[in-house]
C-alpha cells in the first residue's frame, strides 16, 4: 500500500532568498568547433569572421572572448553569408532560398546579435493570390553592391534581381532578365541553349555601378547598371567561379574542368573569345573543378593564386586541397576533411594599389585553418579558440580548477615548445574585431581530454575562448598495430603534387586500445595518472626539460588465480623497451599493467601518499608508485559474470545466457504481478477513499509518492565492474584513530573500505620513507538496492568534504575536523545515503528513483557562493539524471534545493559526457566538436561580454523596437524571451523612452544581462505565465483596446516603420511568451 506522510510547513522565505542567492541555472557560451559548418563571411574593417552552419546557426567571432551566436528560427542550413562592411549587420541566405538581415546591436554596454528582417522570395507567380514579381527559382549567389545598401541576387533561372537591403524588399524595374544578355551575345552562341544558373557575382572594386556576372554555361558579362547595357562578354568554358584583378582590368575565372583563365577587360574585341592566360595546373590528366579562385597582387612583385580543387581526378580526386601558387612556388594544402569556404586577410582601401594578402583562413568541414603569407614557408598560425576538440573523438574528460600559477606556467611552457613559432614570422590571429569586457578570471581552469587515439590535451577553460594550452600522447610507449613508416616512405617518392599536410583533425586511431578511458591529475605536485582501453595505467610527472629514460613496467592480475575464467577481448599494448626520449612535458615514470587487459573504468590519485588506484570490470588494484610495487588486488567478479571476460571490443557475446536472463526476467515480472493484483486494488481504493474523506490542511506540504523499485538481481552481468574509487584519511577502525583509508564502489552496490597503512612523512619532507604500505579490509558495505555505486565522500565533522591531498598540509585549504564525528556520502544510481563513521549506520537518505523517477548518471561536490555576500558560502551535491535534469542537494542533510531541465533526455552522449566543476560548473558535449557551458552558481558565471565599435551610415534605418527570441542553438531546453529593445541610430539604448518615476517597471527577463546577452544565455528566462494561444493573445489585445488609457497603466510603443504607434495594455509577465510579429502589428 502507498504511504503518505505529512510534513510541517516547508517553504521557508529566508531560505528561498538564499537559494536565489546561490543557485541560477544559465547555459553561458558554447566551446569549441561549430558543427557541420556551411558557411564563411569576414568583415575586413571590423575584423570579424562568421560562420554558418547547416542547423541554421550563426556565429561571429572577433578577439579571444568576443563572440555573437544567433540560430534562424528556421533550421534550414545557412548557404552564404555577407557582411555590411563596418556596419556589424549580416545577410545570409538559407537553403530555403530566404534572405534574413542579422544585426550587433549594443545594451547596456554590451553587443549582441539579433535578426532585424528577414524575406521569402515567391516560389512562382501569383502565389499568393495577387501581383507577384517574376518568377523566382532558388537563389544561387549574392553580391552587396553599392556600399552595401542594394543586394544582387542571381537565382537558378539566369535572372538576377536587386534587392533593397535595408528593408529587403525587392527593386522594381531593375530585375536584369536572361533574353537581355543573350540579345548582346553572338547569334551562334545562343543556338537554343540556356545560360544555365548565375555562379558568380563580382563587385567592381572601384565603380560600383558595374557588375560581373557568370553564368554556369561560360558566358561572362559586365554588366553596367547604371545604364542598363552589356559593357563587355567573354566567352569561356563551363563556370565555377570569378574573381577580379586588384586594377579591375583583369577576370580571373575558374572551371569545371579543373583550368583557370585569366581575361583583360581592355582588349578592344567584342566579345572576348580567347582569354590572355589559360592552364590546367594539374594536367594534363582529367581533373576535378576548381570551385573557387582568389588573384591578390602584391607590391613586392608578382601575385597570388589561390584556388581549391582542380587535382587529377583518376589519382588525388578524393583529396581536400587547396593550392597557393606565387611565382615558381607551389604548395598544395592537403586537408583531412571537406573544405567549405576561404578568405584572404588583405588591404581593402580603394586607394590601395596592392592586395598585400597577410594570411589565407580556410574553414573546413572540422576544423579552422590560418596561414601566415607573408613569411617564408607559410606556416599555420596558432588559434586562440575555434580549435577542434575532436580531432581525435574524445573518450573522457575532466576539470581541475583554481590550478597554481607556477603549474599553470609550465604546462603553457611545454606546449609552446610542441609547437613553435617561426622567428620571422611577425602575424599574430588576424581576426581581431571587438573588445572582451569581460574581467580577468580570478582562477585559472584546466579542462583535460582523453581521445581514442591516446593523448590528452589541456585547455584553457578560464574564460569563453577555450585555448589549447598542451598536447601529451601516450602513443610513444607502445608499439601499435599500425606504425606510419609506409605513409612516410610513400610521400618522399610522390614529389609531384607538392602536398603539405596541414590542419589537427585526425580521426584515425592508429590503434583503438590506445584510447584514454580515466584521467587524474593533482595540481600541487604536478603529477597525473592516465588510463587506457586495454587496461593500462600511466603515471606521469611533469618535467620542464626533454630526457631519454625506460619506463618501468609492473603487473597485476585482478582475477588473482580464480579458475573457470578466461578473457576472451583485445590483447594487452606491448610496450617498448629500452630508454625511450621524451620532450618536456609530462613523462611516464610507471607502467601498471592490468590483467585482464580490460577499459579501465575508475582510477584515482593520492600524491601525498604516493598512491594510485584503478578498477575495471573485474576488480580493482592499489599500487605504490614511489617503491614501484603493487600493495592490493581485489577481484569483484560475480560467478555468472561471464560477459565481464569478453572485454568492450570482443563480437563474441554469449546469446545463451543473455536469453536465459530475459526470460527470468518476464517470469520474475509475471510472478510478482500476480501476487500484488489480488490485493493491491481493493486495498489502494480503501486509501483513497480515506484519504479523501480527510481535509488536508493548506499549510501542510505532502511528499510525494515513492515509486515501487524493483531490486536489482545479485547474479546481473557487469556486476563487478567498479565505478568508484576514493582516498581518504578518516575514522573507520574506531573513532579515537584516523587514518588513511580506500574505498571502491561496484556495480553491484558493494563498497569495500580499506585501512591502509601508510608510513609517514618526516616532518617538512615531501616525501614518505622508504616502506612498503599495506592495506586491510575494514568494513565491506552491501546496498539493499544492489544500484550501481557512482560516487562516495568522506564528510568531516562540519558535514565539509575533506580537502585534497597537500590542501591541508600547505595551508591552501582549511584544515578538516577530526573531533567530531565522520560520515561517508555513498551516491548510488537510484539514491544517495549518509552513513555515519565509523560504525557505517545509516544517518540520512534520499531515494531520488522513488521520488523523481529518474538514476544518477553524474554526481559532484561542489561550492556555492552567494552573490549577496561574499563571505558565505555552501558546499552541495550536484547530480545530473538520466533525463538530463540537474538536481541540487544540500550536504549532509540531503534536501533537495532546486533542479533545472538541462539537457535533452534523448542526448544520451551528451549526459555521458558531462562534468561538474568545483565552483558550480559544468560542461558536457551537443556535438562531437562543441561542448556547452552551463553554470549553476548565481555568482560564478562564465559568459561572453564584449562590445564592438561600429560606423553606422547616416541614413541607414535601424528599427527602434524588436520582437525576437533570444537566439539559442537548437540543443538548449529553456524558454525563450523576448526582448523589446529601444535602439537610437548610433545603436545604444534610447534615452526618449528611458524609465520615469511613473513608469511600471518592466519584466525581469526584458532587463536581465543574461536574457539580452548573446544566444549562449537563451535558458535563463523562466515561462511564468503557461501554454498562451494566438487566440488568447487576439482576445487579450481586444479587451486591452477597450479599457481607457486613464484607468489602466499603459506604455506607448513606437515601431518606427514597421509598426503603427499604439498602447499595450499587457501585464510585463506576458512577455515572456512567444508572439509573433504579424499578431502585434494588427491596426489600432
Amino acid at each position: 500500500m502507498m504511504k503518505f506522510r505529512f510534513r510541517r510547513q516547508g517553504a521557508d522565505p529566508q531560505r528561498e532568498k538564499l537559494k536565489q542567492e546561490l543557485f541560477a541555472f544559465n547555459k553561458t557560451v558554447e566551446h569549441g568547433f561549430p558543427n557541420q559548418p556551411s558557411a564563411l563571411a569576414f568583415d575586413p574593417e571590423l575584423r570579424i569572421m562568421a560562420i554558418g552552419t547547416r542547423s541554421g546557426a550563426v556565429k561571429i567571432y572577433g578577439a579571444p572572448g568576443v563572440e555573437f551566436t544567433g540560430l534562424h528560427r528556421d533550421a534550414a542550413t545557412v548557404t552564404q553569408m555577407h557582411f555590411l562592411t563596418g556596419q556589424g549587420r549580416l545577410l545570409s541566405l538559407l537553403d530555403d532560398s530566404s534572405l534574413h538581415l542579422w544585426e550587433i546591436v549594443h545594451h547596456n554596454g554590451c553587443a549582441h546579435l539579433e535578426e532585424a528582417l528577414s524575406f521569402q522570395l515567391p516560389s512562382r507567380p501569383g502565389f499568393d493570390g495577387a501581383s507577384a514579381p517574376l518568377s523566382l527559382t532558388r537563389v544561387t549567389v549574392v553580391l552587396l553592391v553599392a556600399a552595401g545598401d542594394i543586394a544582387a541576387l542571381g537565382t537558378e533561372g539566369s535572372s538576377v534581381f536587386f534587392l533593397d537591403v535595408t528593408t529587403l524588399t525587392l527593386l522594381e524595374g531593375q530585375t536584369l532578365a536572361p533574353g537581355e544578355v543573350l540579345r548582346s551575345v553572338p547569334d551562334d552562341y545562343r543556338c537554343g541553349k540556356a545560360l544555365g544558373p548565375v555562379e558568380s557575382l563580382q563587385g567592381h572594386l572601384r565603380d560600383p555601378t558595374k557588375i560581373l556576372i557568370g553564368y554556369s554555361r561560360g558566358l561572362l558579362v559586365i554588366w553596367n547598371q547604371a545604364s542598363q547595357c552589356v559593357d563587355h562578354i567573354f566567352l569561356g568554358n563551363q563556370l565555377e567561379s570569378l574573381c577580379w584583378g586588384r586594377d579591375s582590368s583583369t577576370v580571373v575565372s575558374s572551371h569545371s574542368d579543373g583550368s583557370y583563365a585569366v581575361w583583360s577587360v581592355d582588349a578592344g574585341s567584342f566579345p572576348t573569345l580567347q582569354p590572355t592566360v589559360a592552364t590546367t595546373p594539374y594536367g594534363p590528366f582529367p581533373c576535378k573543378a576548381i570551385n573557387k579562385i582568389l588573384w591578390r597582387n602584391c607590391e613586392s612583385g608578382g601575385h597570388f593564386i589561390i584556388f581549391s580543387g582542380g587535382m587529377p581526378r583518376a589519382s588525388y580526386g578524393d583529396r581536400h586541397c587547396v593550392s597557393v601558387l606565387r611565382a615558381e612556388t607551389l604548395v598544395t594544402l592537403d586537408f583531412t576533411s571537406r573544405i567549405i569556404d576561404f578568405f584572404t586577410v588583405h588591404s581593402t582601401r580603394p586607394e590601395d594599389e596592392f592586395d598585400d594578402p597577410q594570411a589565407l583562413a580556410v574553414l573546413l568541414e572540422e576544423e579552422l585553418v590560418v596561414l601566415d603569407l607573408q613569411t617564408p614557408g607559410w606556416p599555420a598560425v596558432p588559434a586562440p579558440y575555434l580549435a577542434p576538440l575532436h580531432s581525435s573523438a574524445i573518450t573522457c574528460s575532466a576539470h581541475v580548477a583554481s590550478v597554481p600559477a607556477k603549474l599553470w606556467a609550465r604546462i603553457v611552457s611545454a606546449g609552446e615548445q610542441q609547437s613553435p613559432q617561426p622567428v620571422s614570422s611577425a602575424l599574430s590571429w588576424p581576426i581581431t574585431g571587438g573588445r572582451n569586457l569581460a574581467q580577468e578570471p580570478s582562477q585559472r581552469g584546466l579542462l583535460l581530454t582523453g581521445h581514442e587515439d591516446g593523448t590528452v590535451r589541456f585547455w584553457d577553460a578560464s574564460g569563453v575562448a577555450l585555448r589549447p594550452l598542451y598536447k601529451l600522447s601516450t602513443a610513444g610507449l607502445f608499439q601499435t598495430d599500425c606504425e606510419h613508416a609506409d605513409s612516410l616512405a610513400q610521400a618522399a617518392e610522390d614529389d609531384w603534387p607538392p602536398f603539405r599536410k596541414v590542419g589537427c583533425f585526425d580521426p584515425y586511431s592508429d590503434d583503438p586500445r590506445l584510447g584514454v578511458q580515466k584521467v587524474a591529475l593533482c595540481k600541487y605536485t604536478a603529477q597525473m595518472v592516465v588510463a587506457g582501453t586495454a587496461g593500462q595505467v600511466l603515471v606521469l610527472e611533469l618535467s620542464d626539460v626533454p630526457v631519454e629514460q625506460a619506463v618501468s613496467v609492473a603487473i597485476i592480475d585482478l582475477l588473482q588465480d580464480r579458475e573457470g575464467f578466461t578473457w576472451k577481448g583485445h590483447e594487452r599494448l606491448s610496450p617498448r623497451t629500452g630508454p625511450l626520449p621524451w620532450p618536456a612535458g609530462f613523462q611516464p615514470r610507471v607502467l601498471v599493467q592490468c590483467l585482464p587487459p580490460a577499459a579501465v573504468t575508475a582510477v584515482t590519485l593520492h600524491t601525498e601518499w604516493s598512491l594510485v588506484a584503478f578498477g575495471t570490470s573485474h576488480g580493482f588494484g592499489l599500487f605504490d608508485y614511489q617503491r614501484k610495487s603493487p600493495v592490493l588486488a581485489r577481484c569483484t567478479l560475480h560467478p555468472n559474470d561471464s560477459l565481464a571476460m569478453e572485454g568492450p571490443l570482443s563480437r563474441v557475446k554469449s546469446l545463451k545466457k543473455s536469453l536465459r536472463q530475459s526470460f527470468r526476467r518476464i517470469r520474475k515480472s509475471r510472478v510478482s504481478g500476480k501476487k500484488r493484483a489480488a490485493n493491491a486494488s481493493s486495498k489502494l481504493q480503501e486509501a483513497n477513499a480515506q484519504l479523501a474523506e480527510q481535509a488536508c490542511p493548506h499549510d501542510v506540504e505532502m511528499t510525494p509518492v515513492q515509486r515501487r523499485i524493483e531490486p536489482r538481481s545479485a547474479d546481473d552481468s557487469l556486476s563487478g565492474v567498479v565505478r568508484c574509487l576514493y582516498f581518504a584519511d578518516t575514522f573507520l577502525r574506531d573513532g579515537a584513530h584516523h587514518g588513511p583509508t580506500m574505498w571502491a564502489g561496484t556495480n553491484s552496490g558493494s563498497v569495500f573500505a580499506y585501512a591502509l597503512e601508510v608510513p609517514a612523512a618526516a616532518v617538512g619532507g615531501e616525501k614518505r620513507p622508504e616502506q612498503a604500505v599495506e592495506a586491510v579490509l575494514g568494513k565491506e558495505v552491501q546496498l539493499m538496492h544492489r544500484a550501481p555505486v557512482v560516487a562516495i565522500a568522506v564528510l568531516d565533522g562540519r558535514g565539509r568534504p575533506l580537502p585534497e591531498p597537500y590542501e591541508a598540509s600547505r595551508d591552501l585549504a582549511q584544515a578538516p575536523d577530526m573531533q567530531g564525528g565522520h560520515a561517508v556520502l555513498i551516491a548510488s544510481e537510484e539514491q544517495f545515503k549518509v552513513f555515519t563513521l565509523p560504525k557505517v549506520s545509516a544517518k540520512t537518505k534520499f531515494k531520488l528513483t522513488a521520488h523523481e523517477g529518474c538514476r544518477v548518471r553524474k554526481v559532484a561536490l561542489a561550492t556555492f557562493a552567494s552573490v549577496a555576500c561574499e563571505d558565505y558560502a555552501e558546499t552541495c551535491l550536484a547530480c545530473l539524471t538520466n533525463l538530463g535534469d540537474v538536481h541540487v542537494f544540500s550536504v549532509p542533510g540531503l534536501r533537495p534545493q532546486v533542479h533545472y531541465s538541462c539537457i535533452r533526455k534523448e542526448d544520451i552522449s551528451g549526459i555521458a559526457s558531462c562534468v561538474f566543476t568545483r565552483h558550480g560548473q559544468g560542461f558536457y558535449l551537443i556535438s562531437p566538436s562543441e561542448f556547452e557551458r552551463f553554470s549553476l552558481s548565481a555568482r560564478n558565471i562564465t559568459e561572453p561580454l564584449c562590445s564592438l565599435d561600429i560606423n553606422w551610415p547616416r541614413d541607414a534605418t535601424q528599427a527602434s523596437y524588436r520582437i525576437r527570441e533570444s537566439p539559442k542553438l537548437s540543443q538548449a531546453n529553456g524558454t525563450p524571451s523576448i526582448l523589446l529593445a529601444p535602439q537610437s541610430l548610433d545603436g545604444s539604448p534610447d534615452p526618449a523612452h528611458s524609465m520615469g518615476p511613473d513608469t511600471p517597471e518592466p519584466p525581469e527577463a526584458a532587463l536581465s544581462p543574461m536574457s539580452i546577452d548573446s544566444a549562449t544565455s537563451a535558458d535563463t528566462t523562466l515561462d511564468t505565465t503557461g501554454d498562451v494561444t494566438v487566440e488568447d493573445v487576439k482576445d487579450f489585445l481586444g479587451k486591452a483596446r477597450t479599457i481607457p488609457t486613464s484607468t489602466c497603466p499603459a506604455r506607448s510603443w513606437s515601431a518606427g516603420s514597421l509598426a503603427p504607434a499604439w498602447p499595450l495594455n499587457i501585464e510585463p509577465r506576458l512577455l515572456t511568451c512567444r508572439l509573433h510579429w504579424d499578431l502585434l502589428s494588427c491596426p489600432a
